[in-house]
């Protein structure tokens, strides 16, 4: 029988939806914070095999949930390209900038990026001999204008303003670090694939702060060129892209990009995207994450009531975005048991 994840990005419909969550390996699990302490911090964890693999199984032996992904960080691909990163306790990622040409041009190639990142790869490696059978393993990146506004404003903003005004001041620039990141994120996607990994996902975390024609050039093109690479590489490879806060624009996405699936944030409504979006194939979404605080029947009603909205087509259930490090492990529960009965 094969995997229910990979089966709905076949496009079967499914009585019970496969499950996972986004950031589901992560901080509201206390064995997650032991295996970070033992690893020292952030990055240290994600660049040690053993530890980043037991946190990406640390999920799945607890909720036995229908997919691992990978333990790593989007900021990865930027490191590897010769960026700075470091973590501030408290406040997150921080990264030297790239806002002039004199910035860009130490960059390294994209063909360059493995040495850095073979760490991550054997991640991989060590998950695909772990997890259990039917338990596929999703790899993942950053896509290119996500990881370009950390690139460009050095740390996370609210409105990915200076990514904003770089695009807007010195477009060649900015497209040429668009280009260097959509070549560098192929590599590293087909590495985790070459490695072991059976789906692979785009997160366009800040996707929403493009509108029009931007969202086309900048959210769209380089997944349709991701996309179209890797298929071209791994024929057989299933792709979810997810561009957070779309809008509209989730209509056709994955149409216009070749995706499989596409990832849904909680904006959207489950019946909204079953008429306009999941006529196209297979969607993954929308409870809200606050849900997983909160809990009591909101969270169980609201978990039926997607699955119920989305069940004529091929659906994934997930988050509308990661589960925050404040949720209750036991809500994880609460909501498997409304989902799977």
């Amino acid at each position: 029988m094969a995997k229910k994840l990979l089966r709905a990005l076949a496009g079967e419909v499914q009585d019970v939806p496969p499950v996972w969550l986004m950031r589901q390996a992560g901080r509201y699990l206390p064995e997650y914070r032991a295996t970070r302490e033992q690893a020292g911090d952030f990055l240290s964890l994600c660049y040690n095999p053993e530890l980043a693999a037991e946190v990406t199984l640390q999920p799945i032996r607890r909720f036995g949930f229908d997919a691992a992904i990978l333990f790593a960080d989007i900021l990865l691909v930027p490191q590897a390209l010769g960026a700075d990163l470091w973590f501030v306790k408290g406040e997150g990622p921080r990264l030297s900038t790239v806002t002039t040409q004199a910035d860009f041009n130490p960059l390294k190639p994209a063909s360059d990026v493995h040495g850095t990142l073979s760490p991550i790869y054997e991640t991989v490696r060590i998950l695909r001999r772990e997890l259990p059978q039917d338990v596929p393993l999703i790899g993942f990146a950053g896509a290119p204008w996500t990881v370009a506004t950390y690139m460009i404003a050095g740390r996370g903003t609210p409105d990915q303003g200076p990514a904003h005004a770089l695009k807007d001041e010195n477009r060649p620039l900015f497209e040429a670090l668009l280009e260097r990141i959509t070549e560098a994120t192929i590599e590293y996607l087909s590495a985790q694939v070459e490695a072991g990994a059976e789906v692979v996902k785009l997160f366009d975390s800040w996707a929403g702060s493009l509108k029009g024609d931007d969202f086309d050039a900048y959210a769209l093109e380089p997944a349709k060129r991701i996309i179209g690479e890797l298929k071209a590489r791994h024929p057989d490879l299933p792709v979810i892209a997810f561009p957070r806060e779309a809008g509209e624009k989730y209509v056709g996405f994955s149409r216009a990009t070749g995706a499989d699936c596409v990832g849904l944030d909680s904006r959207v409504s489950a019946d909204w995207a079953a008429e306009h979006v999941q006529k196209d194939g297979c969607v993954q979404g929308n409870l809200d994450p606050k849900l997983m605080v909160t809990g009591g029947q909101e969270l169980i009603d609201e978990t039926k009531r997607i699955r119920d909205a989305l069940s004529k087509g091929p659906h994934i259930f997930n988050l509308g975005h990661g589960i925050t490090p404040d949720a209750d492990p036991e809500n994880v529960h609460v909501m498997l048991e409304a989902l799977r009965g």
